[in-house]
Order: C-alpha cells, then structure tokens, then sequence
C-alpha cells in the first residue's frame, strides 16, 4: 500500500492553465503587434484593413502621450505610438520571456520581496515619467533611443512587479498577509 501511495505522490501533476495568465499573454500579444501593424493596414487602401488601422491609431492617441514621435516604417505611415512607449512593452516582452524561462522563482521577481519591493519598483517605473518630463521641460530633445530605454526600463519594471502576480504563481501581498494571520 506504501509503494503506491509513493508512486501517486511521485507522479507529476500537469500545472492548470492560468486564464489570467493567458489573457495577459494575449493582450500583450495585441499590444505589441498592432502598433506595428497600423501603419501597414493603412497603406494596404482596402477599407477593412484602413478601418482597423484607424482604431489602433486612436487607441494609440489615447495611451500615449506623443503619438507623432512614432517611427515611421512603411509608405510614410508612423507607429500608432513612440518609442517610449513601445520600450515599455518590450520591456513587459523581456520579462514575460524571463518569467516563461523561470516560472517566477528566480530572486529578481519583485513580489517575493513584499513592501520592500515598492522603492525598487517605483524608481523603475519613473524612468518613462522622469524622461518624459525632461524632454517636455527642455532639459533635451526627443531621442529615440533615450526613449526607448527609459520605456524598456519602465516595462521591465512593471513586468518584474506583475508577471508573476498574472501568471499565478506568485500570491498577492493581501493573501500572503492572510495566510499569516490564520497561522
């Protein structure tokens, strides 16, 4: 009776597929192709694919904050955003690949610290405000590569905090606090 209780217990349970997770993984999906993709939907002329490129542009109008610094990659048509903010998503991209590789148990997942994970967190996340605002203020002109690092630090940083959060492996700070209550 012991031998196949071992073998039950020794036998690998397939992890559930998070949903969360996997919408996560989808919409990050969507974010990172439709600011590519606009300005080739826009120059194909049919009206379908003209449509859809004018809602990518006007969602990008809504998120980002200088939409006309895009890049332009095809027939004159820019990105639906600017660097910055597509470093953010790149940043989000690396630590989605880092978290796949992982599975969220390295040290550098910003949920296994708790609280004293907020200052790392949010010195991270400023760089796209401090940037911006240096750019805005006059300290220096709009670079394409300066904004794209501030946004891939940015997005490593939001990544780094929420990747494993949205993936489920790692429990919220409220639940972790629960569970210390009840013990």
């Amino acid at each position: 009776m012991k031998i196949k209780a071992m073998t039950a217990l020794a036998t690998r349970i397939p992890r559930p597929l998070h949903r969360r997770g996997l919408i996560a993984d989808v919409v990050l999906a969507g974010l990172l192709l439709g600011p590519l993709a606009a300005p080739f939907l826009q120059a194909w002329g049919l009206l379908v694919p003209r449509t859809v490129s004018g809602i990518i542009y006007t969602m990008g109008m809504f998120v980002c904050p200088q939409p006309a610094q895009g890049l332009a990659l095809y027939d004159g048509q820019i990105m639906a955003v600017c660097m910055r903010c597509y470093g953010t998503l790149l940043g989000l991209l690396l630590t989605r690949l880092l978290y796949a590789a992982d599975a969220g148990n390295g040290r550098i997942w910003l949920p296994h610290y708790g609280l004293r994970a907020l200052s790392i967190f949010t010195v991270l996340i400023f760089t796209y405000a401090a940037e911006f605002a240096g750019q805005v203020g006059g300290l220096w002109g709009f670079n394409n590569l300066v904004a794209t690092a501030a946004g891939v630090i940015t997005g490593a940083g939001l990544g780094l905090m929420f990747h494993p959060i949205l993936q489920g492996q790692i429990a919220t700070i409220g639940e972790r606090a629960l569970a210390k209550v009840r013990s």
